[in-house]
């Protein structure tokens, strides 16, 4: 097994489902807009940690790249403290990331660097930021018709190819 399917089911039994913990370290790594890694306080071990209540642009998004700078800019090389609501499938930690009393997730809504997730999202204050961002063309709120992460993520999906047994010339082959 990889370190990182061990690690991930560590920190799995060590996250109790549907309880809230937390989770101190140093951001050492950014991933996008709305995920990083961070290295326990005590240096024994990584945590990939996803921002909850929101979803940023995809790196290959409009967006995508100021995204993970804002987060960068909030969180690296910085101590943090995750507030972690829990495990998902991929075994990353969903949680709130705070730095020096500021909530890094909200601070990413205000900035028009994310867009509160409505499905998961249940802070009021995150969909009064979004609304304030918007108005104020803030961020990606500048673009006059942004897409958010989940239609691109759906559209962004290849159109699946079907392949006829013997099929040797483009003429022969299926698709949609």
């Amino acid at each position: 097994m990889s370190r990182w399917v061990l690690f991930a089911l560590s920190l799995a039994s060590a996250v109790p489902a549907g309880a809230d913990s937390s989770l101190s370290g140093k951001a050492i790594k950014i991933l996008d807009g709305d995920t990083l890694i961070i290295v326990t306080a005590q240096g024994d071990r990584q945590a990939r940690v996803r921002l909850a209540q929101i979803d940023a642009p995809e790196t290959s998004q409009a967006f995508g790249q100021r995204s993970k700078q804002s987060l960068s800019d909030l969180v690296y090389g910085k101590g943090v403290q995750v507030a972690v609501e829990k495990t998902d499938q991929y075994g990353r930690l969903i949680g709130v990331v705070h730095v020096d009393n500021l909530d890094a997730n909200l601070e990413q809504v205000k900035r028009g660097m994310a867009w509160v997730y409505p499905q998961y999202a249940k802070d009021p204050s995150y969909f009064a930021a979004e609304r304030t961002a918007r108005d104020a063309k803030t961020g990606l709120w500048a673009q006059s018709d942004p897409t958010s992460p989940w239609k691109f993520r759906h559209s962004a999906k290849p159109s699946s190819v079907i392949i006829k047994p013997g099929a040797e010339y483009e003429d022969e082959l299926g698709g949609n």
